[in-house]
C-alpha cells in the first residue's frame, strides 16, 4: 500500500500543473499554460463551457490569448486583449502570485499583465459565465475579465457608467476596429465610430438609447444589465428599465447567448444552441441600429471607408468603390476606395474637360456631407456641365432642381431611394469603366 502511495506521489510531480488546473475551474499559483503545447489543455469553467488560454487562429503558429466558447465547433472568442496581437508557439501564460496573470513571449518578453498589483492573489477561477477571475485567500474578487470588455458581452455580465465595447478590425483581424459601443457618464447607451482609437470625441453617434435626462438624475440610466434569462436592459435610477431585447428571447437552459459589436460596426444579439447535432451557426435575434449605412457625422468616412458607397444586405453593410474607383486595400472590402485616375486641376491643362472626361450615372445614392457648391435653380444638364468645368468637382447630385457640387474625399456614401436623385460620377475617358454598377434598393429604414 506504502509502495503504491509512493507512486502516485511521484506521478502527480511529473503531471503538468495545467492539466491539474482543470477541476471546478479553479487554476492554483504557478499554474502555466504554453501557446502550441499540445499536452496542455486551456483553462476550463466547471462545465467546460467555455476555456482561457491560447486560441490557434489562421496559422498553426500563430495563437490569440483570449476566452472562447469550448464546445461549439467555431470555438467563438468571447473575450480578448486588444493592446496583444497574435502571439508565437512558446508563448507562456502564467499565473502568478503578484501580478496576477502574466503573458510573456517565448523569449521571455512580458507582453502583458493583469496587473492586480497585489501579493494577495490565492487562485483564479474560470466561471461558467465566461468570466475569468482572480481571487484572494478570503475569496474576494481582485481581478476579472467581464470588467476589461473586448467587443462582447454576456449573461451576467454588466456595463457601468464609462464602459465601452470596441469593434475588432476584422472577422480574423484583432486589432480594433474604427466601432464602439459606449454607456456615457449622461446615463446614454451610445454607438459611435472613431477613426483614430486615441481621439478623445467620436467621429459620429449613430445609435443613442436616450436614457439621459440632465434635469432630473433619477431618470437617467447607470448601468446595462445582461441577466440570466437573456434579456438585455439599460437601469435607471428610478428603478425603471429600457428594454434592448425583444420580448422573446431563446431560453438560456437551451441556448447560449452573446451580444457583439461586430466589426462592421452592427451591434449584434445572437444565440446558439447548447445541445446539436451537426455544425449549426449562431443565430441573429436582434441588432441596432437598423440601417448602419446611415451614419451621418462631418467626421469620419461613415459605415463604410472614403469614397465607398454602402447598401445594406440583411442588415449588414456591403460597400461597394463607385464606377472610376478601386480599393486603396483589395483586402479590405469595407475600406476606403481611390480614383484609378487623377481627376485633379492638374490635368486639365492637358486638354479640354470634354475631351478628358465623361460621367457614369447612378440613381438614389449620395455623399451627403461632401458638398461645397449647392446651384438652385438646375437642371441635369446644368448640373453636369457645372460638374465637367469645375476641377474640384468628382461628383454632382442631382435633386428637387438643386445641384450639389461634392469633392474629395467623398464621405458617407449611400443608397438611399427616398432621395430620387441622380448622381454624376466624373471619370477620365481614358479609363472608361467597363460596367456600371448596380445596388439592391434598400429603402430609408429597411431592416433586409
Amino acid at each position: 500500500m506504502a509502495y503504491l502511495c509512493i507512486n502516485l506521489i511521484f506521478f502527480l510531480f511529473l503531471f503538468p500543473i495545467s492539466a491539474l488546473a482543470q477541476k471546478n475551474g479553479i487554476v492554483p499559483l504557478g499554474s502555466t499554460l504554453t501557446a502550441g503545447e499540445t499536452s496542455a489543455s486551456p483553462w476550463l469553467s466547471p462545465s467546460g463551457d467555455f476555456a482561457f488560454g491560447f486560441r490557434q487562429f489562421q496559422d498553426k503558429d500563430l495563437f490569440l490569448f483570449s476566452i472562447w466558447y469550448y464546445k461549439i465547433p467555431d470555438k467563438t472568442v468571447v473575450w480578448f486583449v486588444y493592446s496583444i496581437d497574435l502571439v508565437p508557439r512558446g508563448s507562456t501564460l502564467k499565473l502568478d502570485a503578484r501580478s496576477g496573470l502574466v503573458l510573456r513571449d517565448p523569449q521571455g518578453l512580458q507582453l502583458w499583465s493583469a496587473d492586480v498589483n497585489s501579493s494577495q492573489v490565492d487562485h483564479g477561477f474560470m466561471n461558467d459565465t465566461g468570466n475569468f477571475i482572480l481571487k484572494g485567500s478570503d475569496d474576494s474578487r481582485l481581478w476579472e475579465s467581464f470588467r476589461f470588455p473586448a467587443d462582447t458581452i454576456l449573461p451576467y455580465q454588466d456595463l457601468i457608467l464609462g464602459d465601452s465595447l470596441s469593434s475588432r478590425q476584422s472577422a480574423t483581424k484583432f486589432s480594433q476596429g474604427r466601432f464602439y459601443l459606449r454607456f456615457l457618464y449622461d446615463g446614454n447607451l451610445v454607438l459611435a465610430t472613431r477613426s483614430v482609437p486615441t481621439n478623445v470625441y467620436d467621429d459620429a453617434e449613430y445609435y443613442n438609447s436616450q436614457t439621459s435626462d440632465p434635469t432630473v438624475l433619477l431618470n437617467s440610466g447607470y448601468q446595462v444589465t445582461f441577466d440570466g434569462r437573456g434579456a438585455l436592459y439599460i437601469r435607471k435610477r428610478n428603478n425603471e428599465t429600457k428594454e434592448l431585447s425583444p420580448v422573446s428571447i431563446p431560453p438560456a437552459l437551451e441556448y447560449y447567448h452573446r451580444a457583439t459589436i461586430d466589426f462592421d460596426g452592427v451591434f449584434t444579439y445572437y444565440f446558439h444552441p447548447r445541445t446539436f447535432t451537426g455544425n449549426p451557426n449562431w443565430k441573429v435575434l436582434w441588432y441596432l441600429p437598423e440601417n448602419i449605412c446611415f451614419i451621418t457625422g462631418e467626421k469620419g468616412s461613415g459605415a463604410c471607408g472614403f469614397n465607398s458607397i454602402c447598401h445594406l444586405e440583411h442588415g449588414r453593410p456591403a460597400c461597394s468603390c463607385p464606377e472610376g474607383y478601386i480599393l486603396l486595400d483589395p483586402d479590405d472590402k469595407y475600406g476606403s476606395c481611390l480614383p484609378n485616375s487623377s481627376l485633379g486641376c492638374g490635368a486639365v491643362k492637358e486638354g479640354s474637360t470634354e475631351n478628358l472626361y465623361d460621367f457614369v450615372v447612378i440613381n438614389d445614392i449620395d455623399w451627403p456631407l461632401s458638398d461645397f457648391e449647392q446651384i438652385y435653380p438646375s437642371n441635369e444638364t446644368v448640373c453636369e456641365q457645372a460638374c465637367l468645368q469645375d476641377c474640384f468637382c468628382v461628383v454632382a447630385i442631382f435633386r428637387d432642381n438643386s445641384c450639389w457640387k461634392k469633392k474629395l474625399p467623398l464621405s458617407n456614401g449611400r443608397v438611399d431611394t427616398s432621395l430620387q436623385s441622380k448622381a454624376f460620377i466624373k471619370y477620365r475617358k481614358s479609363d472608361a469603366p467597363s460596367v456600371h454598377p448596380t445596388f439592391r434598393p434598400v429603402p430609408v429604414g429597411s431592416m433586409s
